[in-house]
């Protein structure tokens, strides 16, 4: 069951999940002790700005106005977030 998002909610990444470039790969990745996880571009420009601190309106924020010519990707940060809570990567602070 999908879980909610709000704008006022502030994730980071979870535990034992390290967010990080990985040159070789060429691209953002979430390393995990099962394996890893390579993202696509969208996925890690979300990604990169969860930190603890920003909420999930800042995050959106800062990607509608990085993005303009994209229009409104809202639903697309949303969705990722979803995503990325069912996939256990994040977690709400």
């Amino acid at each position: 069951m999908t879980q909610k998002i709000n704008n006022a909610d502030v994730y980071k990444i979870a535990a034992h999940h390290r967010f990080q470039w990985e040159e070789a790969q060429n691209c953002y990745v979430i390393l995990f002790p099962e394996g890893m996880v390579k993202l696509n571009p969208s996925g890690g420009e979300i990604l990169s700005l969860v930190n603890g601190e920003n909420a999930v309106a800042d995050i959106i924020s800062s990607l509608n106005e990085k993005f303009k010519d994209a229009g409104d990707i809202s639903n697309d940060i949303i969705s990722m977030f979803e995503f990325a809570l069912e996939k256990a990567w994040i977690t709400k602070i």
